[in-house]
């Protein structure tokens, strides 16, 4: 189908250039900066129910595949956790590879570039907004999953249940909505920024 609310539209943006890698060198660094940071930013909202927190997060990591493509998008996520290893920037007070590697969230954060990454890759071909969507449920089964499998073996649940519960079921709601949200953003800044 070949329009916007399809999986793919032929409709041409200048939003795509930075995706596509023919902007400018210092338009895609200051995308790929701009979204770690933004990430960080997310970070900083918080809320704990349980041993991992909702954070606004991952619309930045979703939102960075969108915008920056697949190449652009995971480098934006590699930075984030590069300067999580110097700077408190985690969804939590510690920095450093230790903290890293020791928080029961690690996992989420590990798949940051890969789920980044599936995003770009599979919304270079499906760039409607239901393709957009598809695009980060994808991007989010990577999350999850990565997340969900470190989290069982270090907060050492009883069962996988607890793990798949308290690591994604609680979560899916609220993150079909960020989906939604970054999805309507962006086929909106593709129309407001549309080529002639």
């Amino acid at each position: 189908m070949d329009s916007i609310l399809g999986l793919r539209t032929s409709r041409v943006s200048t939003i795509d250039d930075l995706r596509s890698g023919s902007a400018s060198v210092g338009l895609q660094v200051a995308g790929i900066v701009g979204f770690a940071l933004l990430t960080a930013v997310g970070a900083q909202f918080r809320l704990y129910l349980w041993e991992v927190p909702f954070t606004l997060q991952t619309l930045f990591v979703y939102g960075s595949g969108l915008y920056l493509g697949w190449r652009n998008g995971l480098l934006s996520m590699g930075l984030y956790l590069l300067i999580g290893l110097f700077f408190p920037v985690y969804a939590g007070d510690g920095f450093g590879p230790a903290y890293l590697f020791g928080a029961v969230s690690a996992g989420y954060l590990l798949a940051y570039p890969l789920s980044a990454g599936l995003v770009g890759f599979v919304s270079k071909r499906f760039n409607g907004l239901t393709g957009s969507v598809l695009s980060m449920i994808a991007g989010s089964l990577v999350l999850f999953t990565c997340g969900v499998i470190w989290l069982h073996y270090v907060a050492d649940h009883a069962t996988w249940f607890e793990s798949i519960d308290k690591g994604w079921l609680r979560f899916a709601p609220v993150d079909l909505a960020k989906i939604l949200a970054v999805a309507l953003l962006y086929q909106g800044s593709r129309s407001l920024f549309g080529k002639k």
